[in-house]
């Protein structure tokens, strides 16, 4: 499949805003593994077949495991994720399809066990951004490498 358009190309700018926006996110101070789960269970949710390739590469790159990353689109019924993440990926959920009903109260309250109220902001930022990335991944046409 080929790409629609380069959206850096077309639009050095906005391609610099969401540089900006992902450095932001990187110096949070948000485990750097929980960032990642964060961008590949967004990306599953969306259908980002260009994000998942490179987050779970980078996410291997970290450390993580095959086992972790296979489970991700599970992670309710695996006993494999922290607490912590767990309610990381329960507000990704939450934020990436957020005409369901918007962040629960419970949801919330979950979350708030582990994060303080920077940190929450700082996830919901770091949601936001992947999910900005897959949209303009899928509407230009951007695609995984193929391997043949």
């Amino acid at each position: 499949m080929e790409a629609r358009m380069n959206y850096r190309k077309a639009n050095p700018q906005a391609f610099q805003a969401m540089l900006q926006l992902e450095k932001y996110v990187h110096e949070t101070g948000l485990d750097k593994k929980l960032i990642e789960l964060i961008k590949i269970r967004a990306s599953q949710i969306n259908g980002c077949a260009f994000c998942l390739d490179m987050h779970t590469k980078d996410a291997r790159k970290l450390g993580e495991t095959e086992q972790r990353i296979y489970l991700l689109s599970a992670w309710r019924e695996s006993a494999v994720y922290t607490e912590a993440e767990r309610a990381g990926l329960a507000l990704t959920e939450a934020v990436t399809v957020i005409t369901n009903g918007g962040v629960s109260d419970e949801v919330f309250e979950q979350l708030r066990e582990h994060f303080d109220e920077n940190q929450y902001v700082s996830l919901i930022m770091a949601i936001n951004t992947i999910n900005c990335w897959n949209r303009l991944a899928i509407s230009t046409g951007m695609s995984a490498p193929a391997i043949l």
